[in-house]
Formats: structure tokens, sequence, C-alpha cells
């Protein structure tokens, strides 16, 4: 039954053609089977697809699972009679993803299980409903294109645009971009040089959505199904080339002047805010820091996020044994809770990095983007909640990214925590740093995926800006990451230790992303633009994009 020119029908309101004589098997008839997919079925399938997409990404890295996810769900779509079905197959994958991706933002309610372990599996929930929203989202507008390859095309468009809003969206969780599954190889990461976090999702997505256009009539034959395959394989290793010559131009350097020791405490989460162990945990932290080796004194001793707590701080004793373990030509920085007075106001905390020398304190750092209901609870007047850190108060806000300088030492950026996933916050109004520092303490979330997931985030910023991670973590992961993404050194995860190396120096010359910033990111969707339009047009003509859609026309 033939079908007007610029009709939206789908390939599955006509009877699909017949497969061809001496291709009967299951995979060629698989993107019909799950178009027809209905009911239970079709909401159970599309979450497993989610699912197997998140298995793309850190820890797991299989990359084959991203075409395996993205495919089911292009065909899925294809199959969508309705804008509201495409939302419910766009929202129950985005639930399967972010379960899967996400799990462990949750486990920071089993710190203190007694006070809201019973709200772990709402938080499970809400954690895959929310961020559901955002593939259901790119789903809907995926709707609008006609079913085939302009749908396919759309779909790996609207899923760029709905990882930019997420960026932003709430304060922003830009975490678990698609293409983080690049990360798998320092050559693969090259492209965030040149366009950030969209380029590496944008080729991800190209990789693994052109198979799916493969398809004709709901079958996919293994000549096409190989065809689609092999641009994949072909694509990837075009990307690992060009990444394998930018890393040979760009050699590590070192500052061989500069020695920084790295304290890795690893203090369980459930005991490090017990107040009869502070003084232990500081001791501890101290006895590190004055038992490591060295052929010679650190110029930099860092410690990771919140190592002194809010009550040790106010006791004028700390600042003096800080101050003692500081080298005595360099700094110990260290993230600390410290918190102030307003004038007849309440008392105000702030999440902070403390720069102390031999004289005492030399200058602080505050952290400006919060973690909301970890450091700050929103519409605190509506939501009958406590924050998850202990405290009653929020956290107070820092005036944003900026420069610190010690000495004569290189120029820094500090970060404190999941700032570091913001790769539009990394660089402030104050200059370029000649190096980036990342504190955390990711003991929140124990022998999950999301520590992985953090210390790639900081990969990414590194290759992204051209300038070396230093990453020190309460339980890990610590390193030392140059300016092209490569580790050079680095402590596992719940390992206690010390690491002493050489700071890294910058690239030479900025990147396309420092200079550009998300810019890139309109001339990453233009392009995608442009190659939308030219498969529509395909589409008009020829009926199926050049390569077959699901429409059954010739």
């Amino acid at each position: 039954m033939p079908i007007p020119d610029g009709s939206n029908v789908c390939a599955f309101d006509v009877p699909p053609r017949a497969p061809e004589p001496g291709h009967h098997n299951a995979l060629e008839g698989l993107p019909g089977t799950l178009a027809g997919l209905s009911g239970w079925r079709r909401a159970l399938t599309a979450s497993l697809l989610g699912a197997v997409l998140a298995l793309s990404l850190p820890p797991v890295y299989a990359l084959p699972a991203a075409l395996i996810g993205f495919c089911g769900l292009a065909w899925l779509l294809n199959g969508a009679r309705s804008y509201l079905r495409a939302w419910f197959d766009g929202w129950f994958f985005g639930m399967g993803f972010s379960a899967a991706a996400f799990y462990w933002i949750a486990n920071a309610l089993l710190v203190d299980a007694g006070r809201f372990g019973w709200l772990y599996p709402i938080a499970l929930i809400a954690i895959a409903a929310g961020f559901g929203l955002f593939p259901a989202l790119a789903a809907l507008i995926a709707r609008a294109a006609p079913a085939g390859a302009p749908r396919v095309v759309a779909l790996g468009l609207a899923w760029l645009v709905a990882e930019w809003l997420r960026s932003w969206v709430l304060t922003g969780f830009p975490w678990n971009m698609v293409g983080t599954a690049f990360t798998l190889s320092d050559a693969l990461i090259q492209p965030a040089a040149w366009g950030g976090p969209w380029l590496l999702s944008a080729l991800l997505l190209c990789a693994a959505l052109v198979p799916a256009i493969m398809a004709r009539n709901g079958t996919l034959t293994r000549a096409r199904g190989l065809t689609g395959l092999g641009f994949a394989v072909t694509l990837i290793a075009t990307v690992w080339g060009l990444g394998a010559l930018r890393l040979q131009a760009h050699p590590t350097l070192l500052l061989d002047d500069v020695v920084i020791r790295l304290v890795q405490p690893a203090i369980a989460q459930e005991d490090k805010w017990q107040s009869t162990l502070f003084q232990s945990h500081f001791a501890t932290q101290i006895a590190l820091t004055l038992s490591q080796p060295a052929s010679e004194e650190p110029d930099l001793v860092i410690w990771p996020e919140a190592a002194v707590p809010y009550s040790l701080l106010r006791d004028p004793t700390t600042l003096a044994q800080l101050a003692a373990a500081a080298p005595s030509q360099g700094y110990l920085l260290t993230g600390a809770v410290r918190a102030d007075r307003d004038e007849n106001g309440p008392l105000r905390p702030w999440n902070s990095l403390l720069a102390i020398g031999r004289d005492g304190l030399v200058e602080t750092y505050d952290k400006h983007h919060l973690v909301p209901f970890g450091e700050y609870v929103p519409l605190r007047g509506i939501l009958p909640i406590d924050k998850i850190t202990p405290g009653a108060t929020d956290f107070a806000a820092g005036s944003g990214p900026t420069v610190m300088a010690l000495g004569n030492l290189p120029t820094f950026g500090p970060l404190v925590c999941y700032e570091v996933i913001f790769s539009d916050e990394i660089i402030g109004d104050d200059g370029r740093p000649q190096w980036l520092l990342n504190i955390t303490n990711d003991g929140w979330y124990g022998q999950s995926s999301g520590p992985y997931q953090h210390f790639q985030a900081a990969r990414l910023r590194a290759v992204e800006q051209g300038l070396p991670m230093v990453r020190v973590a309460n339980t890990g992961i610590s390193g030392v990451i140059d300016g092209a993404g490569r580790v050079l050194a680095s402590l596992p995860l719940e390992h206690r230790g010390v690491l002493d190396t050489t700071l890294p120096a910058a690239l030479v010359a900025p990147t396309y992303f420092s200079m550009w910033g998300d810019w890139t990111f309109l001339g990453v969707l233009l392009a995608g633009m442009a190659g939308m339009a030219w498969t529509l047009l395909r589409h008009h003509l020829v009926g199926d994009g050049g390569v077959g859609s699901a429409t059954g026309r010739r």
C-alpha cells in the first residue's frame, strides 16, 4: 500500500514487505519486532535497552552496548504511532539508563541509614524517573521526523540537545554524557580538546545510530547490518587514529622543580563525621603527610575535601599543627568546613579549600556550585527534609571559579567535589591557571561506579582545557593527569596511602574548547542539523534517505 509523500505514518501502519528468501533469522526481523511491541513488553524492552546503554560507560566500557541500546531505541520509535507513545518509549528507556548509570547517588542515603535509609528506594525511583525525562524529550522530538533515516538522525540530534539541557536545568548535572564512554582510551578522548563533551557525544551517537538507519521495511539484512557495523567501527578507528596523532604531538612535559604530595586517608564515610573520631582522623592525615620518604621535600601537600571539620578548625591548635605539617618552603592545601557568622545573623558554613604555609593561613577558596540535597535543600520552605551532610544549616556558595597564586609556584584553579563535572565552569574571570586541582570525597558512594565516573570527568576537563589535573579524594581515586588526559600516577579506590609525583606542564597552546567553551555545542549542533537536512532531502527524493527507511517506499 503506497504512502503519499510527506506522510508521517510509520512503517508498521502498513504490512511490511516479506523478507527475501534465504534471509530468515532473528536479527533480520528485529527492527520490525521491536517496533511492533506493545504494552508491558514494550515498556520493559525500552527499560532494558536503556540499562544496556549504561554498560558503555565507566567502569564497564562495553562500547557495543551503546550500539545495542541506541539502535533498539531508534527501532522502537519507528513503531511509535503517536507522540505520547514516543514520549513513553523515551521515558522508559531513560529510566533504565538512569537507574543503571546513576544508582550510586542513592548510596549516600545508606551512610546514615537510621535517618535516611527509608528514602533509598524512593530515591532510586526518583533518580530514574527524573533523569528519564531528558531521553523522553529526545524521543518526543525525534517522533516529529518521518520514520526511518530522518527519525534516527533526529533522535541523535535530540539526544544531544537533551544532554545540553541536563547540563544546566536545576543547576545542572552533566554527569555521564554518552561520550564519556570514550574515556576507555587516551586516544579516543582527544576530540574533547576540539569540541568538549558535545563532540564526544556526537561521535558516539553517530557510530551507534548509523547501523539503525540500515534497517528497511522492518528488516535488517546481513549485508546492510555489516555495512552499518563497518561504518561504526571505521568511525571509532578514525577517532582513535586522530587522537593517537594528537597524543604524539603533545608529549608529557614535567615541571621538575615542582613536587606534589597527594594524601589519600581512606576514612570510611560512616566514620568520617563522628565527632569523637575527628581528632583521630586528623592525626591519621598528619601522620601520612609526614611518613612518606622523598628524595626532596615536596612543594605542595594536598589533602582531600572536608579533611578538616569546623569543630577542629575553630581550635587554634589545629591551624598550628597544619602549619607545622606544611613544607618548609611550600604549602599544605586542605579541604575544610569553615564557618563564619554574619553580623547579627546565623552561622554560615562553607565547603572550602585552605592554603596554609609555615606562617599560617594564606588563602581560601569557597566552593561555588553546591550539591542539591547534599549541601543545601532546594525549596527548603516547601520540602520537609534535611540535607544529607551533617548540620541543619545549608552551605553558603562562594563567588565562582578563580585562580590561586602561592609564592613562586604555578597558579592553579581550585575545584571542590563535583565542580569538576561542569565543563563551562572550570575557568573564571581571573584568567587561565597553569594547572587544575580537584579535591573531593567520594566515600559517600562506596565501591560503586560513581567514583570511577567522577575520575573520568576530571580527565575530560584536563583534555578540554589542555591543563594538568591533580585530583585528591578521601577514599580515591586520587591521581595526576596531564593536559592530554594521560593518567601519570594514581592511588586506587579505598586505598590508604601517599603519592609523591612531579607536576606536569600545561600544553603550550590553548585548546579550541578552552577558547570557545560551550559555543562548540552550537557548532556540533549545526553540523548535525546539516546532516538532518540532507537526510530529509534524500527521504523526499528517494523515499528512504538513500539507505532505506521503514516507510516501505522505494
